[in-house]
């Protein structure tokens, strides 16, 4: 593989010579931030020759379940057969998690390679009146060098970040367009109001692209079907033309019944967790349907059902720890949390309920709290390792302040411990036999405590 792209004349200006100084490369444009806007990655595709032209995308947007989406897309083409590459963010462990082809990262050779054919345009864009391409859009960069480059995928499942409209994944012409849900998450942002936002992510809906939603609010899916009226594209929503109904639940197994605008498809099995999952598996079948009729896509039922209960996301609704039982879910905005305790109450058994949770600083934490504070016994407040993070004591006067005001909450012991390994070790001790503890928030959170007890080591997690 590297000796094919070095054969194409890439990466010939080797300024970064090894995987970790690529990657240090990449992570040190963080201090430029997140920056709205195409002109910057337009720039640099046109440097490229504009690979991004030779691809097929199905681009995913939404507030929450784009990941456990795109893993359900992905590994269901897989098993078709097709070849696939899949772009995701954040990453749980390592820098190369973002970048796949067929479920497998992009080698670490591989990834140096390509950021040295991007540095000297990064750095020659970084001279114009554009400024210095972000660490994101330098990524997004990379993701489509390696695809259209490299691996030459069948289709490529691909992430927006932040938003849609604005958002640099939004450079790509793709053949689907998905949006999971709208909810409240990026308003400093996105938008203070769910139209704001929704406006925002059916920014990804291009003319005459098929667009498949689990969106639900009557006033996100007006906006939805005026941009796609507008674009002349083809809109299929849940409870509208496709829906998911529930067969049978228990821990680890869920089983539906998929009624789509084309046909019915039962039973479908997920391992995932949480009636959320069950409609991002939906959204996912509603879209390789859509492509089935569009792109005389071939799926055949069996495989469908094996992708499907194949498919894995780390960090949402995972079991990390059988004795004492510890499950991490990075629920990081009120309707994560909602889902999250959803989950707690109707799918997993318990005595006493642990939780121990850290959040970033721009997060809306007391509708995040307010599905939280009504189901625990314990309430462990920390703080991830990261620069954006929510002081754990500024956590906690927003819970007693809350405490005071939730109809018919239990009594809970409330925990601050700064140290998110010290947390956690509190965490393990009070969860005894027939008990549960969580640890739930922000991803950067999620990745540590994951590597911490899967692996005993650091997380490489980013954004």
């Amino acid at each position: 593989m590297i000796e094919d792209i070095n054969r194409q004349g890439l990466g010939e200006a080797n300024t970064l010579p090894s995987y970790q100084s690529a990657v240090d490369w990449i992570t040190g444009l963080i201090p430029f931030g997140i920056r709205p806007g195409l002109d910057r990655i337009a720039s640099l595709m046109e440097r490229l020759n504009n690979p991004h032209r030779r691809l097929k995308f199905i681009h995913v947007a939404g507030t929450n379940g784009k990941g456990s989406t795109c893993a359900y897309l992905t590994s269901v083409l897989v098993k078709s057969g097709y070849d696939v590459g899949t772009f995701t963010s954040p990453y749980i462990t390592k820098f190369t998690n973002r970048f796949q082809y067929n479920g497998q990262d992009i080698e670490e050779e591989t990834l140096r390679v390509l950021a040295n054919e991007l540095k000297p345009h990064v750095e020659a864009i970084a001279d114009t009146e554009l400024g210095s391409p972000t660490m994101f859009e330098v990524s997004t960069a990379l993701a489509i060098l390696y695809f259209a480059r490299v691996v030459y995928p069948d289709y490529v499942v691909w992430e927006t970040g932040l938003g849609g409209r604005m958002d640099v994944t939004n450079i790509v012409h793709p053949v689907l367009s998905v949006i999971t849900n709208i909810g409240h998450d990026h308003m400093d942002r996105l938008g203070n109001t769910l139209e704001e936002i929704a406006g925002e992510k059916a920014g990804i809906i291009k003319p005459g692209i098929p667009v498949v939603s689990a969106a639900t609010q009557p006033e996100v899916i007006e906006v939805l079907k005026r941009t796609a009226s507008e674009r002349k594209s083809s809109l299929y929503l849940i409870g509208e033309q496709f829906n998911e109904l529930p067969i049978s639940i228990e821990e680890d197994q869920q089983t539906f019944r998929f009624d789509g605008l084309f046909r019915a498809i039962e039973p479908l099995t997920i391992r995932l967790n949480g009636a959320h999952q069950r409609t991002n598996a939906a959204v996912a079948v509603m879209a390789l349907e859509v492509l089935r009729q569009y792109n005389a896509l071939v799926v055949e039922d069996e495989v469908l059902q094996a992708g499907l209960l194949a498919t894995s996301w780390p960090g949402r609704l995972e079991m990390v720890m059988n004795e004492p039982r510890i499950l991490i879910d990075g629920a990081h905005n009120p309707e994560g949390a909602e889902m999250l305790a959803d989950a707690l109450r109707h799918t997993y058994s318990y005595d006493r309920l642990h939780l121990m949770i850290g959040m970033l600083e721009n997060k809306n934490h007391e509708d995040t709290f307010k599905h939280i504070l009504p189901i625990v016994d314990t309430l462990i407040l920390t703080e991830p390792d990261y620069r954006m993070k929510k002081e754990a004591q500024n956590l906690a006067e927003i819970v007693q302040k809350m405490r005071q005001d939730i109809p018919n909450a239990k009594p809970f012991e409330l925990i601050v411990e700064r140290d998110w390994k010290q947390a956690l070790n509190k965490l393990q001790q009070l969860t005894g036999d027939g008990e549960l503890g969580v640890v739930t928030g922000t991803l950067y959170l999620i990745a540590d405590v994951r590597s911490r007890i899967l692996y005993n080591s650091d997380a490489e997690k980013g954004w």
